[in-house]
């Protein structure tokens, strides 16, 4: 049986991390360790934290970023598999960890990723698009790929060294462009995680500046000449008008 490492970045999260929290501890398969990065927090949520005892660690005053907090949990992590479920998100449901070991056990993929739900307010809804077939071509064209539903193989980060500090909203998508040139991943239709929607979150709150990183990250791996970059312009361009910004 594999084992996992949940990394958790938290920062005044108090309000939502009890049910990630919950959802870890509710988990059928209990081969994981659940490591918290806490980014200087100061609503209480490190006293809760402390609360959990033994069985979590906590890396505290881990300031410069979500990119810098997630590298210094894969730093300590000791799992053969690493997911990312920050303090708002949570799993779907008590079978998440061993459905995935199953599909790991079934494939040699050096990652995989699951769909996701929304939590609007207490309510869980479905993705608003249908995602594409993995392809490297179609990612290049968006990032589909949710983070909190994403388990990577330890060595992976090792090998391509983590996520890239000097990016603040798309570094998750700079990585994935990274290595699924190299290790196509296990795209499930299944959802495996909760991401909750809020105006907190720093991709609501940011949602112009994301995407212009997530179109600086397609230009950067695209390799195409200029035919190329102008298809991803338009693109851009089209999805900023379809969301009003």
């Amino acid at each position: 049986m594999p084992t996992f490492s949940i990394v958790t970045c938290t920062r005044n999260s108090l309000p939502f991390i009890k049910e990630t929290v919950a959802s870890v501890r509710a988990q059928t398969c209990s081969n994981y360790e659940h490591i918290f990065v806490d980014g200087a927090s100061t609503d209480g949520t490190l006293d809760y934290l402390r609360t959990l005892g033994s069985e979590v660690r906590i890396l505290t005053e881990v300031t410069g970023g979500i990119a810098k907090a997630m590298n210094a949990g894969i730093a300590a992590a000791r799992g053969d598999f690493i997911v990312h479920l920050h303090s708002d998100d949570y799993f779907l449901h008590s079978r998440v960890l061993e459905r995935v070991a199953y599909h790991f056990s079934q494939h040699p993929n050096a990652w995989l990723f699951g769909r996701i739900v929304n939590d609007v307010e207490g309510g869980l809804f479905p993705e608003s698009y249908v995602a594409p077939s993995y392809s490297y071509k179609q990612l290049l064209k968006r990032n589909f790929i949710p983070h909190p539903a994403t388990f990577i193989r330890r060595e992976v980060f090792a090998e391509f060294g983590g996520f890239d500090e000097s990016i603040r909203y798309a570094m998750d998508y700079d990585f994935w462009l990274r290595i699924g040139n190299k290790y196509p991943p296990l795209a499930l239709r299944e959802a495996l995680s909760v991401f909750r929607r809020h105006e907190g979150s720093a991709s609501q709150a940011n949602l112009a500046a994301s995407m212009a990183e997530d179109y600086s990250r397609r230009i950067h791996y695209s390799g195409g000449g200029a035919m190329k970059h102008t298809e991803h312009y338009i693109r851009y361009l089209v999805r900023k008008r379809k969301l009003g910004i």
